[in-house]
């Protein structure tokens, strides 16, 4: 038998504990080309709230009744592939649960003797190349240029800042809490960090951030959106990028985040300031871009070696725990990557 968590029910607003719940199933077979993983550490990532809404995005939501969707390295216990071995220590798309099966060409073969396995979920996995690509091939960084990063101690936003810090550009982090901006200055090496629930208004967050960007912004990674967006755009320079990789702050609104906002309508102002600006605002998902991975680890895994690029990671102990952990980070209650220890 194996424990996983269902998707209950879809969520209004913020996620609560009646949407998930905790079953016991019975273990997969696996067919051939197939392994069976136990799975030892499960990742927990703000898109997955995005997978709980029945709205159409990028990809399929979770159905309701159905695992919730995440990845997770583990070690093989049953193979009936050519490719892996029992014993093998592997990363896939498992899910929330104890137990995986998936076919060989889902799944990647891990070295725990070149770096912990917990890397495959955050700083050499999806989270650090998703940094690494959006600061790399839309940011365009140059040395002596300004960045702002906003969730700057996640995996992805502690990426962004060490990798712009080696290009010589001056980093301004953008966390919650007096404890994450010191973690952003002296383990990421952030030239400055907002802290931005020291702010009540977007007005007040901007005048402190134009303290520490005397030349203004060239470059702003956004994860968060919210008020941190609205403090950022004002100080953008001309010809400046905006990576857009997700606006967590809105995702809790439903739908995607699409139906976050209230007041005044602020798109004219956005709008008016990508067009006299000259900006370059681009999205991207990723998944699209799996082909630069190599190279992201080439570049990366010898920075990460040497100690050039550090990380953070949050361990949650226990399958059951992951709900409770989820929604606090959707809340930005973790410190680094969020990771659950199941095994």
């Amino acid at each position: 038998m194996m424990k996983r968590i269902a998707l209950a029910e879809r969520p209004t607003g913020a996620p609560t504990d009646r949407n998930f719940r905790l079953e016991e199933i019975a273990l997969p077979n696996p067919r051939d080309g197939e392994v069976l993983v136990e799975i030892h550490y499960m990742s927990l990532d703000p898109y997955m709230r995005g997978r709980m809404d029945d709205a159409k995005s990028y990809a399929k939501p979770v159905n309701i009744g159905d695992t919730m969707e995440g990845g997770a390295v583990g070690r093989v216990i049953e193979s009936k592939s050519e490719k892996f071995n029992v014993g093998d220590f592997v990363f896939g798309q498992l899910g929330w649960a104890t137990h995986g099966c998936a076919h060989e060409t889902l799944l990647r073969k891990l070295d725990p003797n070149l770096a912990p396995i917990t890397t495959a979920l955050g700083v050499l996995g999806m989270p650090g190349f998703t940094g690494w690509y959006g600061l790399r091939e839309l940011g365009r960084p140059k040395e002596g240029e300004t960045l702002v990063v906003a969730a700057a101690t996640g995996p992805v936003g502690s990426m962004v800042g060490q990798i712009a810090k080696a290009k010589g550009l001056r980093t301004i982090g953008v966390a919650g809490g007096a404890d994450k901006c010191a973690l952003a200055t002296s383990k990421f090496g952030f030239d400055h960090c907002i802290d931005h629930k020291a702010y009540d208004t977007a007005r007040d967050m901007n005048a402190a951030l134009k303290d520490v960007c005397e030349t203004g912004v060239d470059i702003y990674f956004e994860n968060v959106a919210g008020k941190t967006l609205d403090a950022v755009l004002p100080l953008m320079n001309q010809f400046g990028r905006i990576p857009v990789c997700g606006m967590i702050s809105w995702y809790n609104a439903g739908n995607l985040g699409s139906d976050a906002g209230e007041g005044k309508d602020k798109l004219p102002k956005l709008w008016r300031s990508i067009l006299v600006k000259q900006l370059s605002v681009n999205g991207f998902i990723i998944s699209n871009h799996w082909d630069l991975y190599g190279q992201f680890l080439r570049e990366v895994g010898p920075m990460l070696t040497s100690g050039q690029i550090a990380y953070e990671e949050d361990i949650v102990d226990g399958l059951e725990n992951a709900p409770n952990a989820f929604i606090g980070l959707l809340e930005g209650k973790n410190m680094g990557k969020l990771i659950v220890k199941v095994a």
